[in-house]
């Protein structure tokens, strides 16, 4: 059974469909990388998954329970970091942990146990009687997590959780977010590109309130990069021979001598005979692997400028 089923949600702000008809699965095992320009309705939706914003349409189950039938029930199975991880800065981490423990109703007897398994897993054991306030950035968005965790929910949903931090701390928050993987189902919203393409299994992209791609990681980045190709040239031709010569649709010139050119109709080695045949030296031919943030490029940037401007006057959205 899918751990989180959403089915054609839907939100608007006033007469804006900010989220349209979105529909995804959250498997046991996923790191779903949730990706989106501004505006897009990524914390719409997040909001939504949470049970902290109600669509207009669709419907939200997690381990088959319908949120918004059945919010406390569902909830219990949610564990939840927001971009600003809601600390109580003058607790000490013991203190704001037993906290937490207590509104996610842990039994009495469990919730030392509760709050030692999560400072464990998220590496504050020795930090316990500090106050959250004095604590670095890095701890400090552990404890965020530490809060999510701590009922032992299936599914967690963080939020931009490296935002702010130095290499140190994101490569520590990266580490703990892949163990977390090992046993429950996260969705994963960020603007930091890279760090999907390291974390996740699974990508989707929002635009304009609709999924524009998902795929598997893997999927995505191979099959994207068919038919491109980076080229060195010791004699290089004009784009435009470029073009005609080798039956090429796109060239982009990356370097002196280099270039990136996309075809369709061809294949690398008649790219290679022609140039050969035609003198141009011949360097270096091979596929290009495009990035993730080449990829996201393409499939948003052609719209940003129809963005619709209500959603961005929504707070919640502001950061999306």
């Amino acid at each position: 059974m899918s751990l989180v089923v959403v089915d054609n949600l839907v939100r608007y702000y006033g007469d804006h469909r900010a989220v349209d008809g979105i529909s995804f699965n959250l498997n046991a095992g996923d790191i779903l990388g949730f990706l989106g320009p501004n505006g897009a309705g990524k914390s719409t939706t997040m909001q939504m998954l949470t049970g902290n914003l109600a669509p207009h349409e669709g419907e939200i189950r997690i381990l088959g329970v319908d949120l918004l039938d059945y919010p406390k029930q569902a909830k219990t199975e949610i564990g939840y970091l927001p971009e600003q991880p809601p600390l109580y800065k003058e607790n000490t981490v013991d203190e704001y942990l037993n906290y937490c423990a207590h509104l996610h109703r842990i039994e009495k007897g469990q919730v030392k146990n509760a709050v030692e398994l999560a400072k464990d897993r998220c590496g504050l054991a020795g930090v316990g009687r500090r106050l959250i306030g004095n604590l670095s950035k890095g701890f400090q968005q552990r404890v965020g997590i530490a809060q999510a965790i701590i009922h032992s929910p299936k599914v967690i949903i963080l939020d931009e959780p490296t935002v702010g931090l130095d290499p140190n701390q994101i490569r520590e928050i990266r580490e703990l977010i892949l163990e977390l993987g090992n046993e429950h189902g996260i969705i994963l919203s960020t603007h930091i590109l890279p760090e999907v393409q390291t974390l996740c299994t699974r990508v989707q992209i929002i635009n304009q309130g609709k999924f524009v791609y998902e795929a598997d990681m893997a999927e995505l980045l191979n099959r994207s990069s068919t038919g491109f190709y980076e080229i060195d040239l010791l004699h290089p031709p004009s784009i435009d021979t470029l073009y005609k010569t080798a039956d090429i649709n796109k060239v982009e010139q990356i370097g002196k001598n280099s270039f990136l050119v996309h075809t369709t109709n061809t294949t690398a080695e008649n790219i290679a005979n022609a140039a050969i045949a035609n003198n141009w030296g011949l360097i270096r031919l091979c596929p290009h692997q495009r990035t993730l943030e080449q990829i996201f490029i393409d499939l948003t940037l052609s719209d940003a400028s129809s963005q619709h401007p209500v959603e961005d006057q929504t707070p919640s959205e502001a950061t999306a």
